[in-house]
């Protein structure tokens, strides 16, 4: 209990989250929800704020992927060990899964910032000789398994991490959750406050909704976490009145941003559109509007880190200096690019064996490969784009991961495999397997445009835009999401026009300013186009960063 104590007496907030890339060697990170949670994490250690992170061990990650020479998506355990990282804390705790006592031991991971403050990351685990064998895999992976599995990992999550807290003794004031996966700590809160006559819980509602603050992810009502009643009661039989939790939760299923919607007392979206999105999607509940951001330093290459550096020397406590980034000489910032570009072209080279040009722009694309994603956009009319690339020559880059039981993902990724062997000769273009933060980090530094084309309204923020203009990265991207606050025409890069869900409409879109805007300016106004990244590092990199984000948050959802 010894390293926990320097963090009881000054944290006051804890923030829940179902998984949070810590480091790029611990594999509990699936995607854009993890990666943000593991930037807030780094930038709490930043700003000294009095956070505590919660998560899950996932002793098997999310998955190790391995493209098949048919182009299919391979999945592996992509498994480490707790211990080369962690320290095991000496306190367990138990919930009671379908009447068994389930046990679960918090590991600590501690995160140092440059001048030395630290904040905690409890990962909960229950791979414990105390537990049944089946519930020692609870933690393994992560997203992994049917409904019954996944309700076990958020009981684990927000029942379980919130008696961990407690029995380590942190005093809480206000209990931040990311996304509804964490939702039963609510509950958990609901029934500590009891009736001092009868010893019976009360059910303080107004307490909860004074301590609790809710981030929701999701614009779609398909994509927020259902579970039947049955299934709940068979896991947690008595834990709560039935139709006190369906008041909360919903008639019909268990709702969990439902229920997070109805006792969290401050809600957000992560994008402005996102939370007019939200508000339509659940009407009657006023939803506050935080945009997402990235760490500077975690995400900008070791050059255009030592350019900040010689000119704002405190960019990184206060990103708002890059401002002045219109100040820089364009000579020093293509210099700086281009170090980052080759740092790319080497790292393609050493994974795969493809060897790009350093002469030719490349396109970055790279997320979670799912339908409303659209990661094959670009692809829709091959003639065309050949015949682009034909008169103005680019290079295309792409990585992503697909859930294993996202059928339409990984169709996708095998359907790419296939056209970059149609393309060859043509246009070169490339997979990443396994993307991580090391290929992001190298992505987002290294490519010339980035490319983003979500499916309107589905893309709630998109984060890896904010990463790519940090390194002086120009987006060419559907205006969804954050780019419909950062995209200035012409001037921090391109919007791909806005034409509703008429997917044709978008492809013909998307040619346009690529063939006639973005690859001409990119031959034809070199000084244009350095204008233009330097523009890009002033006006989105000053704002769309986790330190301003975490401002927020504190000033308008921790100090209500």
């Amino acid at each position: 209990m010894t390293l926990i104590t320097p963090f009881l007496k000054r944290t006051r907030i804890a923030y829940f989250s179902m998984e949070i890339a810590i480091h790029p060697d611990i594999p509990t990170c699936a995607g854009g929800l993890g990666v943000l949670a593991g930037d807030t994490a780094r930038s709490c250690a930043d700003l000294e704020l009095p956070v505590v992170f919660v998560s899950l061990v996932s002793r098997a990650g999310y998955f190790r992927q391995r493209i098949g020479a048919d182009g299919r998506q391979v999945e592996e355990p992509d498994t480490w060990d707790p211990a080369a990282w962690c320290t095991p804390m000496d306190a367990m705790i138990a919930v009671r899964i379908e009447q068994r006592m389930v046990w679960i031991r918090p590991w600590l991971y501690v995160h140092s910032s440059d001048h030395g403050h630290m904040i905690p990351v409890l990962l909960l685990d229950t791979d414990l000789p105390q537990n049944a064998p089946e519930d020692r895999t609870l933690t393994h992976f992560l997203y992994g398994g049917d409904d019954a599995y996944r309700l076990k990992q958020e009981i684990v999550l927000g029942i379980g991490g919130a008696r961990v807290l407690r029995a380590l003794g942190f005093a809480l004031e206000t209990h931040h959750l990311n996304e509804g996966h964490a939702a039963l700590l609510l509950l958990e809160l609901l029934g500590r406050s009891y009736d001092k006559g009868n010893g019976k819980p009360q059910y303080d509602t107004a307490y909860v909704r004074s301590c609790c603050v809710f981030t929701t992810h999701t614009p779609v009502e398909s994509g927020h976490d259902h579970f039947s009643y049955e299934l709940f009661q068979h896991m947690l039989p008595d834990f709560i009145p039935l139709d006190m939790l369906k008041q909360y939760a919903g008639h019909e299923c268990l709702n969990m941003t439902r229920r997070a919607l109805n006792l969290a007392g401050f809600v957000n979206g992560v994008a402005r559109r996102h939370a007019e999105t939200t508000a339509h999607l659940f009407p009657g509940y006023p939803i506050h509007a935080i945009t997402n951001g990235v760490h500077p330093q975690t995400w900008v290459h070791s050059a255009f880190a030592e350019l900040y550096s010689r000119n704002f020397p405190h960019w990184r406590h206060e990103p708002e200096r890059l401002v002045r980034a219109l100040r820089l000489p364009e000579d020093d910032v293509w210099r700086c690019h281009e170090a980052a570009k080759q740092h790319l072209i080497d790292e393609i080279e050493r994974r795969i064996g493809n060897t790009l040009s350093r002469s030719v722009p490349i396109i970055g694309f790279a997320r979670r490969m799912t339908g409303y994603k659209r990661p094959t956009l670009l692809f829709q009319d091959l003639a065309r784009l050949a015949a682009i690339a034909e008169k103005r020559p680019f290079q295309i880059v792409i990585a992503g991961k697909a859930h294993p039981r996202d059928a339409e993902g990984k169709s996708a990724i095998e359907a790419i495999h296939a056209i970059a062997r149609e393309l060859e000769g043509k246009v070169m273009c490339v997979f990443l397997p396994n993307y991580d933060m090391r290929i992001a980090q190298a992505l987002v530094g290294g490519c010339d445009i980035w490319l983003n084309t979500p499916l309107p309204p589905f893309e709630a923020s998109g984060t890896s835009g904010m990463k790519a203009a940090l390194n002086g990265v120009l987006n060419l991207s559907i205006l969804d999401g954050w780019w419909v606050e950062a995209c200035i025409e012409g001037v921090t890069g391109w919007g791909i026009d806005d034409a509703g869900d008429d997917e044709q409409a978008h492809v013909r879109a998307l040619y346009a300013k690529l063939g006639e805007v973005v690859l001409p300016l990119y031959y034809g106004e070199p000084g244009q186009w350095r204008r233009m990244m330097k523009q890009s590092i002033a006006h989105i990199a000053s704002y769309f960063n986790s330190q301003r984000m975490m401002r927020r948050y504190a000033s308008e959802a921790y100090l209500r």
